[in-house]
């Protein structure tokens, strides 16, 4: 193996719930074929990977719906999803729609009618134990020669029959006992199936990825993100590389570097790239007091498909202390650069900055900024590194307001690429936060039992952040500057995907499906979908005609996101096409109060206590300052935090395990009682605040 380095590039039984209609009875869903979602890569009749091809570009060359006849676009059937999280992207195999919500339940529908398929659940709830307190749903599945993968939020990657819905094989790829979970979607190449996992915002957990055959469930190899005990021996090469940039005694701390979401497959080169993500915890200066570049957490590694081989990498963020990862898309395409045509990953990640990387060295062609950047000034092109702005790294006390947030200028939601118009399309989010050491650093102790433990400070009262914004934004990645940008409402929205037919399809936080120009920008149509949107639409063909499904589902908080209530979201499955007349029963939001009892005495302290404890981890779903945002429900509004024996039975002893609520058996009745008064204590103060301002906080009541 070449190490030699160029600045920071080196070289070298489960439940099956039996639905009576078989998938034969579908249209054209009688032969579900072994294809491999390279098969699918001209005519754009399957959606078939998770970006539709290997390219993970979210494209499709199909133009009959087009920019001309939009207007004409109509709502074919919809389909109500009983489930608590719909965060997911979906698929399309020969007329056969599979997604999974929840906690990983695998559905397969008739992608013409609608019709559900066959249903298969593998009972998460009754196993996960505290990885339920990682708060996230399912985004993905994999479809691959007749089978559908699935992660599970407690670590298995479970291969299920694609035409009857039966389970074929299970395996357990993390400690059950460690802080790890799935909540992103496997990758399928070569017969394979990959899959890695989060944790790194929890406890110390040490990343890698592992591959499996598809047929038999039997580990192929495995890759380690970040290096273990030295005491132990390293792994391979790449391990021992990796760990001459780690000060301290950072094992101890795991390291992280998961990869929690984006991996591609690249064909032409048989690599697999992993984005990899932040280190435990955040701070680099608790897990490796004496800095370093910390490989390879926040980088692209590139492996060789067939054996897990460490070939390259390319780390956007050296010592990250921020929360930057790279588990946004990493897309392939080939772009005509200075005359000459390059194979390149086209990657904008949570810091800002949008990377053009060439595929078969991992040396950074291009990078700059697409969003609101005060961390670094720009990117050295002879290094690979960022000039970083010393204060970024909130050295001797001193709390710094850093754009992008932790939230980052891209999140989660897939931009698409389109190789017609050479434009990236980014759901973009321009949000400050402040980062510093927490109180006591010296002595600073993660919380144990999957408890949220960043490592780093509170954000000061008396620091007043501007309101965070979003945009679709057009970034042509050649040139590297944006060609145009629409402003949107609320601090987030959902996933982008292009189209041949000079189109753009996105979800909206406020509630509408939207399809822009690809080429202008210009708002085409909408659709009010009667709730927010997060994952991206997806299109294909059935019987010579082109359908667009979406799944609707929302959970977001923050001060400008809009607030759809979680008990009364209206979680569907939408496909549209030309000529659809259908049409949805008309939305009816209630507007539920903030309940309280005046006869319950407040008691400072206590709430302090439960304050603490929301931030550690009621926060994820429940919200900052528990305005949740449609992720959980709202706790100001529940009575159940009235009723101390109720609210135990809930948050002790786990009696809405199974719809998405995890137990915490080791709080204490201190504790617990904490809670109930932070939650008093917000609910009185947002009461006293509505009392002043009038309206409706839920979209389309």
């Amino acid at each position: 193996m070449n190490m030699k380095r160029f600045g920071n590039i080196a070289f070298a039984a489960s439940s099956l719930v039996a639905i009576a209609a078989l998938l034969g009875n579908a249209a054209g869903a009688s032969d579900v074929k072994a294809l491999s979602p390279a098969a699918d890569t001209k005519d754009g009749t399957n959606w078939q990977n998770y970006g539709r091809t290997y390219d993970d570009d979210h494209f499709s060359p199909l133009t009959q719906v087009n920019d001309a006849n939009i207007g004409q676009l109509g709502l074919v059937w919809s389909y109500d999803l009983d489930t608590f999280d719909s965060f997911t992207a979906p698929l399309e195999v020969d007329g056969v729609l599979y997604f999974a919500v929840g906690d990983a339940v695998v559905h397969a529908m008739d992608a013409r009618t609608g019709k559900l398929l066959w249903k298969y659940d593998p009972e998460v709830w009754k196993v996960a134990g505290k990885k339920m307190r990682a708060g996230w749903g399912q985004r993905g599945i994999a479809f691959d020669h007749g089978k559908v993968f699935t992660g599970t939020r407690d670590g298995r990657l479970i291969a299920i029959d694609a035409k009857t819905g039966k389970l074929l094989w299970s395996q357990m790829t993390v400690d059950p006992n460690d802080d790890a979970y799935i909540s992103g979607p496997p990758w399928v190449f070569n017969n394979k199936v990959i899959i890695g996992f989060g944790g790194g915002d929890y406890g110390p957990v040490r990343g890698y990825v592992t591959s499996y055959d598809q047929t038999t469930g039997k580990q192929a190899w495995r890759f380690y993100t970040v290096p273990g005990d030295p005491k132990k021996g390293f792994e391979d090469e790449a391990q021992a590389m990796a760990a001459k940039t780690w000060t301290g005694e950072w094992w101890k701390w795991g390291g992280g570097g998961n990869v929690w979401h984006a991996m591609n497959y690249d064909p032409k080169y048989n690599r697999i790239y992993l984005g990899t993500g932040n280190g435990f915890p955040w701070n680099q200066k608790i897990r490796s007091p004496g800095g370093g570049d910390n490989l390879f957490v926040a980088s692209i590694v590139a492996l060789d498909a067939d054996t897990g081989k460490y070939v390259w990498h390319y780390q956007a963020n050296p010592g990250n202390t921020w929360d930057y990862n790279n588990n946004m898309d990493i897309q392939l395409a080939d772009l005509t650069i200075d005359g000459k045509v390059r194979s390149v990953i086209l990657h904008a990640p949570k810091n800002g900055f949008f990377y053009v990387i060439d595929r078969e060295t991992g040396k950074l062609i291009s990078a700059d900024k697409f969003a609101h950047v005060n961390w670094a000034d720009h990117i050295d092109l002879e290094t690979g590194r960022p000039v970083e702005n010393p204060a970024a790294r909130y050295e001797d006390g001193k709390p710094f307001v850093l754009f992008p947030s932790t939230v980052g200028a891209h999140a989660v939601s897939s931009m698409s690429f389109s190789p017609k118009t050479g434009l990236t399309y980014i759901p973009a989010i321009d949000m400050p936060t402040v980062v510093s050491d927490p109180p006591d650093m010296k002595n600073w102790k993660y919380r144990e039992g999957m408890f949220f433990n960043p490592g780093v400070g509170p954000i000061p009262a008396d620091i007043k952040l501007p309101t965070p914004t979003s945009a679709l934004l057009a970034y042509d990645p050649v040139k590297q500057k944006a060609a145009w940008q629409v402003p949107q409402s609320g601090q987030a929205n959902g996933g982008t995907i292009a189209t041949a037919g000079n189109l753009v399809f996105q979800g909206l936080g406020s509630g509408d499906f939207v399809a822009y120009a690809a080429d202008s920008g210009k708002r085409l149509w909408s659709y009010p979908v009667q709730n927010g949107i997060l994952g991206n639409a997806i299109t294909y063909t059935v019987r010579g005609r082109q359908y667009v499904t979406v799944i609707t589902g929302w959970r977001r908080n923050g001060p400008t996101t809009p607030q759809w209530d979680y008990r009364q979201q209206k979680r569907r499955v939408l496909t549209f096409a030309i000529g659809g007349k259908a049409t949805l029963p008309p939305a009816i939001f209630t507007e539920e109060p903030i309940v309280d009892d005046p006869a319950f005495a407040i008691d400072s302290a206590k709430a302090a206590v439960g304050e603490a404890i929301v931030t550690q981890s009621c926060r994820i779903c429940h919200g900052t300052v528990l305005r949740p945002g449609g992720g959980a429900p709202d706790l100001r509004k529940s009575a159940i935090p009235l009723d101390a024996e109720a609210f135990q039975s809930v948050v002790r002893d786990g009696a809405l395990m199974q719809r998405g609520m995890p137990s915490f058996a080791e709080f204490t009745p201190a504790e617990l009682e904490g809670l109930r008064h932070y939650i008093r204590q917000r609910a009185r103060a947002d009461l006293a605040a509505t009392t002043r301002v009038s309206g409706p906080t839920i979209p389309g009541s």
